[in-house]
């Protein structure tokens, strides 16, 4: 029993050690929370040192992106400057165009106002003519008039034209030809031999004043109001003769012969006219079958010919004309 109490002493050294083992050893839980904190700490050392370099790149990104933007910037800006230059004379051009437009807007305005005088001008030329000489609205005037109106208004116009003819005799045909119209103002429809005679007269004032068309007019008139009004015919066929109407003319001339066999002018002149009117006719000829020569050529050409081969013959008794072929125009000429 001593002996098991007092122990060997080496069992009692091993068992000391064993108990100071056991009071050096940390817990398990406290040694896992130091690992964690270590673990901790390095992480936390690990993360600062990631966000560090990720600190770094991002302000190296920065700095280039930043480049990138300075300079997307300035191509920016001088795009838009461009933009705005090219805006600036897309801008200057539409408002020459439009400037240029509004002249020529202006330039046909003009013209057209031009062309609006002129017309109403010929209108209200047109409408006195007509309304001097027709006949129904100078009936339709006249209709209310009594006789002793009538006749006052014709006296009124046999005073102008004998106005109009000491004018005619002073050589005053302007104011003469005034006269007369006057006169045909005035005149009533129904006395149609006066006004055939102041129709005639105003021709022959407008002869003078060289409007012979419109004293063809005037002189037509007259006739239609008397066809038996021999001056009248003479007048218009004179008139005819020197506006080259020949074939108008040689037929006014003939029925002044038939009314009036004595006038020697008429007579003269129907045998002087039926020579001109041939001569006329023979030129106008020539000059057609010159044009039509050289279409012909023209046409020919192409084809190695010409006109010359075709040999036109005119039959004296019938006056018509035949067409023959000609091989070597030129040795039958020899």
């Amino acid at each position: 029993m001593s002996s098991r109490g007092v122990g060997n002493p080496r069992e009692q050294e091993e068992e000391e050690n064993f108990y100071d083992c056991e009071e050096t050893l940390e817990p398990s839980d406290r040694r896992g929370a130091r690992e964690g904190k270590e673990e901790t700490q390095q992480g936390e050392g690990g993360s600062e040192d990631f966000h560090t370099e990720t600190d770094r790149l991002t302000d190296r990104t920065d700095v280039s992106d930043s480049e990138e933007g300075g300079e997307e910037e300035e191509q920016s800006k001088r795009l838009q400057e461009e933009a705005s230059g090219d805006r600036l004379k897309s801008d200057k051009l539409q408002e020459d165009a439009q400037g240029d437009r509004l002249q020529g807007d202006r330039q046909q305005e003009e013209a057209e106002g031009l062309l609006e005088d002129d017309s109403d001008s010929e209108l209200k030329e047109e409408k006195s003519q007509e309304v001097e000489f027709d006949d129904v609205y100078l009936r339709e005037v006249e209709k209310d008039l009594t006789e002793e109106e009538k006749e006052s208004r014709r006296q009124q116009s046999l005073t102008l034209k004998e106005k109009g003819n000491s004018q005619f005799k002073a050589g005053n045909w302007s104011e003469a030809e005034l006269s007369y119209k006057e006169a045909l103002v005035l005149c009533p429809v129904c006395f149609s031999k006066e006004r055939a005679v102041l129709f005639s007269n105003r021709a022959a004032a407008r002869l003078h004043l060289d409007l012979k068309d419109q004293a063809i007019s005037d002189c037509t008139r007259a006739i239609e109001l008397n066809p038996d009004y021999v001056r009248a015919l003479l007048r218009r066929a004179e008139l005819y003769e020197q506006t080259d109407k020949l074939d108008e003319a040689l037929e006014d001339y003939k029925k002044v012969l038939e009314l009036d066999p004595n006038q020697a002018s008429a007579r003269q002149a129907c045998m002087r006219l039926p020579q001109q009117i041939h001569e006329r006719n023979e030129k106008l000829k020539e000059e057609m079958m010159s044009k039509l020569k050289d279409l012909g050529n023209l046409v020919l050409r192409p084809f190695g010919l010409s006109t010359n081969n075709f040999q036109v013959n005119q039959d004296t008794n019938t006056g018509s004309y035949s067409i023959n072929f000609v091989q070597n125009p030129n040795n039958n000429n020899r």
